[in-house]
């Protein structure tokens, strides 16, 4: 058995004095070092064992002070008097190393986690794995290994357990077999245990730095460069609301860890978290974390409840650790009505994945929403998706930084402003970089009216280019003077093709547009129908015929349920017999350009 759980017998023999007395237990967890070095025969083994067997019954015989010690270095102290007197007193022949590992085990059973602690105290390794009592992995470098540490049994594994999510008030057992909690320092943990688990409890610990990282930290590790830092810096200035998005490990929160310092220093931030893991630097700042029900099922508080009591408590932005299920919902509508510039996280494998994932996590509020309407407010809402990823090497770095710019045939607009371009693959090692894609956002006009100041370049994004104006964006980039106006966009085509054949003239593509200023018109579907009749008739005329002379018709539509408006308008310029014709839906060009209809026709020549 363990040494606590010796120590739990010792003291029920003592408040019980008809009880048998503790019998020396030889069975003993043996923990190793990051690095262990194997005994040099069974001989040495069972020395060790002897010596760990009599510490043991003196830490029992000690335990409530060594308990009341009142930090870790007096508990180690007095564990390694015990030790060195134990040594002398037996005259054994022990190394440092020997001595050192044998106070160690005891201080970490003691006032630790057991056989993991070494490794939660290594800096270099980022997650440990405990899969059941005789498996223990760690992750270092992106890479998993196993190491030798092990436990003693199943209620071993149970006790570090208890001993994490104990002062959380958190509990666990067969009828609730998993359990979210966190260590003092962070790092976050999650532990399952049977029925859910076949093969013992399981406790993985997704480590946190106990400095938090900083732009330059990143920037060494190869996550970014610092121009795509500096980019980031602007967009968080400018109240961009951003997702971060990628798979399991793949450095989501520490990349919005990192880019959260770039929010003011006056601005009111909440985070609300299931386990609070976030290390904001910021001085005004609320921490909200939610809380699972208690064991008789009642005293849940979930992340909607938190999202929901966060827009009570004025703030200015607010950051959700991540986003798994309905509050989903919650938070695209905090990022719609006021608290600009917010962040969250997310798993997803790209970004375009991300979105899909968005409106599933909507649906699962139960609401009976439309799609199109889910849509509408995810592309309303989030602005900037920054997808982070493991590669191969097992780096992790930010691989596409991606705008959400609105919604078209009821799909998502997105486009690329940042991609990772790998270029080799050397000595095991990914080589590459994260560099502009030739698209110039909607909303870099937004930059400068919010005082964002622009280095030089633009971050390598190309300038705006009269000629081929920029894709029309979210409304709240509008600034009237822009050309990202709708109204403004030069679609290239139109005004119509005539060609003449056998007598007939062949005529399509009359779009409304203005043939003087070569705009789309302003205006809904009556309005677009009347410039496309009127250019029409233009064409015919300019070729010898005429609006009577129409034999047949093709009428192309952005919204079928808009035929009704667009027939009152047809029907005025064809007051009596008007022409044959059948109606479609709008080509993809023609809706990207801003267009409500088209039409063709065929006419006497």
């Amino acid at each position: 058995m363990s040494l606590l759980q010796r120590v739990e017998r010792a003291q029920r023999a003592a408040a019980s004095p008809e009880s048998a007395p503790v019998a020396p237990d030889a069975e003993i967890v043996r923990v190793e070092p990051p690095h262990p070095k194997a005994a040099s025969s069974p001989a040495r083994e069972a020395l060790l064992g002897d010596i760990r067997r009599r510490v043991q019954d003196e830490v029992i015989a000690s335990f409530k002070s060594l308990i009341d010690a009142p930090d870790a270095e007096q508990v180690r102290s007095r564990i390694a008097a015990m030790v060195d007197r134990i040594i002398l007193d037996g005259a054994f022949s022990v190394t440092r190393d020997e001595r050192h590992s044998l106070v160690e085990e005891i201080v970490h059973e003691i006032t630790g986690f057991g056989p993991i602690e070494p490794y939660l105290a290594d800096e270099t390794i980022t997650e440990v794995m405990v899969n059941g009592p005789r498996h223990v992995y760690i992750e270092r470098s992106g890479k998993i290994e196993q190491v030798d540490a092990v436990f003693l049994n199943d209620e071993h594994v149970l006790r570090i357990i208890d001993r994490i999510i104990a002062p959380m008030g958190r509990h666990i057992d067969e009828t609730s077999p998993r359990v979210d909690a966190r260590l003092p320092d962070g790092s976050r943990v999650n532990a399952v245990i049977a029925p859910i688990s076949q093969i013992g409890p399981v406790i993985t610990v997704r480590k946190f730095a106990h400095r938090p990282y900083t732009v330059e930290d990143l920037i060494r590790f190869g996550t970014a460069t610092a121009e795509m830092f500096d980019f980031l810096r602007a967009c968080i200035e400018a109240r961009l609301n951003v997702f971060v998005s990628g798979g399991t490990g793949s450095g989501k929160t520490t990349t919005l860890n990192v880019i959260s310092q770039f929010i003011p220093e006056d601005d009111r931030i909440i985070t609300i978290e299931d386990a609070a893991e976030l290390q904001l630097r910021q001085e005004h700042v609320v921490t909200l974390e939610a809380r699972p029900p208690n064991i008789e099922g009642a005293g849940e508080i979930t992340i909607r409840d938190l999202l929901r009591n966060a827009l009570h408590m004025r703030p200015d932005r607010i950051i959700v650790g991540e986003c798994r299920s309905g509050e989903a919902l919650d938070m695209i509508q905090a990022m719609t009505t006021g608290q600009a510039g917010s962040l969250s996280t997310g798993h997803a494998n790209t970004t375009r994945d991300m979105l899909r994932r968005l409106e599933t996590m909507v649906l699962m509020t139960g609401y009976e929403l439309p799609l199109r309407a889910i849509r509408e407010q995810i592309a309303s809402a989030v602005d900037l998706i920054v997808h982070t990823a493991r590669l191969k090497d097992g780096s992790r770095k930010i691989v596409n930084i991606t705008e959400v710019f609105g919604i078209e045939d009821d799909e998502i607009l997105t486009q690329d402003i940042f991609a990772f371009e790998q270029t080799d693959f050397r000595d095991g090692k990914v080589i590459g970089e994260l560099r502009p894609t030739g698209v110039r956002p909607t909303f870099m006009s937004v930059f400068k009216s919010s005082g964002v100041e622009m280095p030089k370049g633009e971050f390598g994004i190309p300038p705006e280019d009269p000629a081929k104006p920029t894709r029309a964006g979210k409304g709240r980039w509008m600034d009237g003077t822009s050309s990202l106006a709708l109204a403004a966009t030069k679609p290239g085509f139109g005004l119509g093709k005539v060609v003449n054949a056998g007598g007939m003239l062949y005529v399509s593509a009359i779009g409304p547009v203005n043939p003087e200023t070569g705009l789309v018109v302003n205006g809904g579907i009556k309005e677009q129908s009347r410039q496309c009749l009127a250019n029409l008739k233009a064409r015919l005329e300019a070729s010898g015929s005429s609006l009577d002379k129409v034999a047949w018709a093709n009428w192309a539509l952005r919204e079928p349920s808009e035929f009704d408006l667009f027939n009152e308008e047809w029907l005025r310029w064809f007051p009596s017999d008007g022409p044959v014709g059948q109606g479609t839906l709008l080509p993809p060009s023609h809706r990207r350009a801003g267009f409500r209809v088209s039409l063709g026709v065929i006419a006497e020549a």
